[in-house]
Protein backbone atom coordinates (compact mmCIF):
# COMPACT_ATOMS: atom_id res chain seq x y z
CA UNK A 1 0.00 0.00 0.00
CA UNK A 2 1.69 3.65 -1.15
CA UNK A 3 0.65 5.89 1.18
CA UNK A 4 2.16 9.10 2.77
CA UNK A 5 1.54 10.79 5.59
CA UNK A 6 1.45 15.00 5.15
CA UNK A 7 0.75 17.71 7.71
CA UNK A 8 -0.88 21.40 6.82
CA UNK A 9 -0.65 23.82 9.10
CA UNK A 10 -3.00 26.46 8.54
CA UNK A 11 -1.52 30.30 9.79
CA UNK A 12 -4.52 31.87 10.56
CA UNK A 13 -5.87 29.36 13.26
CA UNK A 14 -2.83 27.44 14.08
CA UNK A 15 -4.86 24.37 14.24
CA UNK A 16 -2.57 21.20 12.56
CA UNK A 17 -4.41 19.26 10.07
CA UNK A 18 -2.81 15.65 8.85
CA UNK A 19 -4.28 14.43 5.80
CA UNK A 20 -2.72 10.51 4.03
CA UNK A 21 -2.14 10.45 0.20
CA UNK A 22 -3.35 7.31 -0.80
CA UNK A 23 -1.91 6.11 -3.69
CA UNK A 24 -3.07 2.67 -4.51
CA UNK A 25 -5.07 3.13 -7.17
CA UNK A 26 -1.84 4.22 -9.40
CA UNK A 27 0.27 1.84 -8.00
CA UNK A 28 -0.16 -0.49 -10.65
CA UNK A 29 -0.17 1.91 -13.05
CA UNK A 30 3.32 3.29 -13.25
CA UNK A 31 6.87 3.24 -10.78
CA UNK A 32 6.91 6.48 -8.32
CA UNK A 33 11.14 5.74 -7.64
CA UNK A 34 11.62 6.28 -3.62
CA UNK A 35 12.81 9.62 -2.71
CA UNK A 36 11.26 11.42 -6.17
CA UNK A 37 10.95 15.18 -6.14
CA UNK A 38 7.38 16.15 -5.81
CA UNK A 39 5.06 19.02 -6.53
CA UNK A 40 1.62 19.17 -4.18
CA UNK A 41 -0.82 21.71 -5.02
CA UNK A 42 -4.20 23.00 -4.02
CA UNK A 43 -4.82 20.91 -0.91
CA UNK A 44 -7.48 23.67 0.24
CA UNK A 45 -9.37 22.67 -3.13
CA UNK A 46 -11.62 19.18 -3.80
CA UNK A 47 -9.37 17.98 -6.08
CA UNK A 48 -5.20 18.63 -5.29
CA UNK A 49 -2.78 18.10 -7.80
CA UNK A 50 0.31 15.80 -7.15
CA UNK A 51 2.88 16.09 -9.46
CA UNK A 52 5.97 13.60 -9.01
CA UNK A 53 9.23 14.27 -11.43
CA UNK A 54 8.61 15.96 -14.24
CA UNK A 55 5.97 14.13 -15.69
CA UNK A 56 3.32 12.22 -13.57
CA UNK A 57 0.42 14.26 -13.06
CA UNK A 58 -2.26 13.00 -10.46
CA UNK A 59 -5.57 14.24 -9.22
CA UNK A 60 -6.72 13.69 -6.03
CA UNK A 61 -10.22 13.30 -4.14
CA UNK A 62 -10.70 13.67 -0.47
CA UNK A 63 -12.30 11.45 1.24
CA UNK A 64 -14.11 11.59 4.87
CA UNK A 65 -12.98 8.71 7.06
CA UNK A 66 -15.29 6.93 9.35
CA UNK A 67 -14.47 7.59 13.00
CA UNK A 68 -11.08 8.92 13.55
CA UNK A 69 -8.58 6.86 11.95
CA UNK A 70 -4.99 6.77 13.75
CA UNK A 71 -1.48 6.91 11.96
CA UNK A 72 0.98 5.07 13.99
CA UNK A 73 5.24 4.68 13.01
CA UNK A 74 6.84 1.32 13.49
CA UNK A 75 10.67 0.53 14.42
CA UNK A 76 12.52 -2.25 15.68
CA UNK A 77 12.18 -3.04 19.66
CA UNK A 78 14.45 -3.86 22.20
CA UNK A 79 15.11 -8.18 22.11
CA UNK A 80 14.02 -9.47 25.73
CA UNK A 81 17.10 -10.25 27.21
CA UNK A 82 16.96 -13.47 29.98
CA UNK A 83 19.35 -13.92 32.66
CA UNK A 84 20.25 -17.20 33.75
CA UNK A 85 20.28 -17.44 37.87
CA UNK A 86 20.17 -20.43 39.19
CA UNK A 87 21.99 -23.38 39.42
CA UNK A 88 21.25 -26.49 37.33
CA UNK A 89 23.24 -29.19 35.55
CA UNK A 90 21.52 -28.50 32.15
CA UNK A 91 22.12 -24.47 33.43
CA UNK A 92 25.11 -23.85 31.70
CA UNK A 93 25.32 -19.73 31.35
CA UNK A 94 24.48 -19.22 34.86
CA UNK A 95 25.09 -15.46 34.94
CA UNK A 96 25.23 -14.36 32.09
CA UNK A 97 22.63 -12.56 29.73
CA UNK A 98 20.75 -14.51 26.67
CA UNK A 99 18.23 -13.81 24.27
CA UNK A 100 15.74 -16.33 23.19
CA UNK A 101 16.83 -17.55 19.49
CA UNK A 102 13.21 -18.85 19.05
CA UNK A 103 11.82 -14.76 19.91
CA UNK A 104 10.57 -13.60 16.69
CA UNK A 105 11.81 -9.98 16.02
CA UNK A 106 9.75 -7.10 17.97
CA UNK A 107 8.05 -4.21 16.44
CA UNK A 108 7.48 -0.87 18.54
CA UNK A 109 4.35 0.69 17.65
CA UNK A 110 4.03 4.28 18.63
CA UNK A 111 0.95 7.07 17.89
CA UNK A 112 2.02 10.01 15.58
CA UNK A 113 -1.03 12.00 15.00
CA UNK A 114 -5.20 11.11 14.53
CA UNK A 115 -6.87 12.07 10.92
CA UNK A 116 -10.17 12.61 9.36
CA UNK A 117 -9.41 12.83 5.54
CA UNK A 118 -8.07 10.65 2.98
CA UNK A 119 -6.37 12.36 -0.36
CA UNK A 120 -6.71 9.43 -2.56
CA UNK A 121 -5.41 10.08 -5.83
CA UNK A 122 -5.21 8.93 -9.76
CA UNK A 123 -3.52 9.81 -13.11
CA UNK A 124 -4.84 12.77 -14.32
CA UNK A 125 -6.36 12.64 -17.67
CA UNK A 126 -6.91 15.57 -20.05
CA UNK A 127 -10.19 17.57 -19.40
CA UNK A 128 -9.67 16.95 -15.47
CA UNK A 129 -8.59 19.93 -14.60
CA UNK A 130 -9.15 23.57 -16.13
CA UNK A 131 -5.89 24.86 -15.03
CA UNK A 132 -3.22 22.90 -14.78
CA UNK A 133 -0.48 25.42 -13.36
CA UNK A 134 1.29 24.38 -10.46
CA UNK A 135 2.60 26.52 -7.45
CA UNK A 136 4.18 24.99 -5.08
CA UNK A 137 3.06 24.53 -1.58
CA UNK A 138 5.52 24.59 2.11
CA UNK A 139 4.47 21.64 3.48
Amino acid sequence: MEENLVHNESVEEEEEEYVLLNLDEVRGQVDIPPNAPYVLSGLDTPNPILVIGDSLKLIGEYEETIGTCLVFSEGQATPVVHEETGPSEANLFSGKFIIDPNQAPAKEVKPIASLQKILRFRLLHEGDVQDTTFEPVDI
